[in-house]
């Protein structure tokens, strides 16, 4: 299995080049105690409160291959501090990547306190999921209700004379307005039937109709 190396210290000045080089040293020990196979080493010169480092977003990029399946540290503190190292733990776990820490010769523990707000953070997660899909059902059900009929305006749903997914249907937007959805409920409509539109996109483009038919 593959692993990253991650190394930060929290400064730039050249004496903590040598902190940075011993964390990689003892951590490519520790991989090859663990038999992981060091697929990238990432070394941070950053305050741990921050959460904009090049090599964080290296290495959020990077465990997004499957391959990749634990994350090598010295000990927590390397990850990051205070708020920045839940969020960077969480994102971690949240990829079902292992957390290899030096520290603990082994997957890292974390305290009681951060243990409940990462388990917080997730399950306040799931519930906007849920919500987000509820609300997009709603949105889906009175769009039909009143009149939205999608397969007449997406050409991979049979039509070959309808409009591309990528196209915003302006007259539906028009309809949907008039029974009363918010541009957040005909937004989060219109993606659950394919098109990729935002409450900003939609709200612009209902603006532009409405100017449109003022001026004609």
């Amino acid at each position: 299995m593959e692993a990253v190396i991650y190394c930060r210290v929290s400064t730039k000045k050249d004496t903590q080049e040598t902190s940075l080089e011993r964390q990689e040293e003892e951590l490519v020990k520790l991989a090859q105690d663990h038999q992981y196979e060091v697929a990238a080493i990432i070394k941070d010169q950053a305050s741990g409160f921050e959460l904009d480092r090049p090599g964080v977003l290296e290495l959020l990029d990077l465990i997004k291959d499957e391959t990749i399946g634990a994350v090598l540290i010295q000990d927590e503190t390397r990850i990051g501090r205070g708020n920045a190292k839940i969020a960077l733990i969480h994102c971690l776990l949240k990829e079902e990547v292992k957390i290899i820490s030096q520290t603990h010769s082994g997957e890292l523990h974390l305290s009681e306190s951060d243990s409940m707000v990462i388990n917080i953070v997730s399950m306040v997660e799931e519930y906007q999921r849920k919500l987000h899909n509820l609300k997009i059902r709603r949105g889906m059900k009175r769009a039909v209700e009143n009149g939205f009929q999608p397969h007449k305006n997406l050409k991979n749903k049979g039509n070959v004379d309808g409009r591309e997914r990528i196209e915003v249907p302006v007259e539906e937007i028009v309809r949907l307005r008039k029974n009363e959805l918010t541009f957040a409920e005909i937004a989060a409509t219109l993606r659950g039937f394919g098109y990729d539109v935002s409450k900003a996109t939609v709200h612009r483009r209902f603006k532009e109709y409405m100017t449109s038919v003022e001026n004609a």
